[in-house]
């Protein structure tokens, strides 16, 4: 993709499934990719499949301090920062009965840690002559879904937060987007549906035109696109990357995530 070989990107939620597959993306168009995540683990996995264009550091969004060395380890390593995807979220949500700490933990890290890392990384992206910048809304940002309050309307903020960043960062020649996944094969998925894809499917199909849920790479070539010398002019916007998820919608007026796990399978 033109416009990304020899950039710098840093990718929260790099260790994630779908945060893998956008560090793979970005590798095989020659950039450098820093992954910032707090599974250490995972982290290193991902970045030992790659040689010293892709490094790991460990990174919670809880903390300032270690976002902003997170930002300054790319930059020691590779000379600069161009790119930013913020993709770590957690799923902590139980409705109505989320209790206050639960509330407080979703938006400090799906929402507050991305604008740490942004903080952190604008100085350096100022001094690339600009930037792009990738935050992870959600389809579930845009419809009511229910049981579940934190993660939709901290997705719901970061749709808001785009905009605003877009406006403000535009003098400095940084694009800011978000890109609205629908279902897509995820840890959570993975973990809920006994790692079955195929039922997967066949839950998540009902709600996306093509019958089924996102591959991880799907979703990484719009992240990719984005960043991209063929998205010069768009800034600001959302780009729904979600199988016809929001043209055809709505869900069903009751839980549809638990139908996932194998106890839940009709007979």
């Amino acid at each position: 993709m033109r416009g990304v070989d020899r950039k710098t990107a840093v990718v929260s939620g790099g260790a994630t499934i779908i945060g893998e597959a956008v560090v793979h993306a970005f590798a095989r168009a020659g950039a450098n990719v820093v992954i910032a995540d707090i599974d250490v683990e995972g982290g290193s996995r991902v970045a030992d499949q790659f040689d010293d264009r892709v490094r790991f550091v460990a990174t919670d969004l809880r903390d300032d301090a270690s976002c902003e060395g997170c930002i300054a380890s790319a930059v020691e390593a590779y000379g600069a920062l161009n790119l930013l995807v913020n993709l770590a979220a957690v799923y902590v949500d139980d409705g109505f009965d989320s209790s206050r700490q639960d509330w407080l933990e979703s938006f400090n890290v799906n929402v507050v840690g991305g604008v740490m890392m942004l903080k952190a990384a604008r100085p350096h992206m100022q001094r690339a002559g600009g930037g792009a910048v990738v935050n992870f809304g959600s389809i579930s940002g845009k419809v009511a879904q229910t049981g579940r309050w934190l993660y939709p309307v901290s997705k719901a903020a970061i749709l808001q937060l785009t905009r605003n960043e877009a406006m403000d960062l535009a003098p400095d020649g940084i694009r800011v987007n978000s890109v609205s996944p629908g279902w897509t094969w995820s840890r959570v998925m993975a973990e809920l549906s006994g790692n079955d894809r195929a039922h997967t499917d066949a839950v998540g199909g009902a709600f996306h035109l093509f019958g089924r849920v996102a591959d991880p790479e799907e979703i990484a070539r719009a992240v990719l696109f984005l960043c991209s010398e063929e998205a010069t002019f768009i800034t600001g916007a959302d780009l729904a990357v979600d199988g016809g998820y929001s043209a055809m919608g709505p869900e069903r007026a009751e839980p549809a995530i638990p139908l996932l796990a194998k106890e839940e399978r009709p007979q």
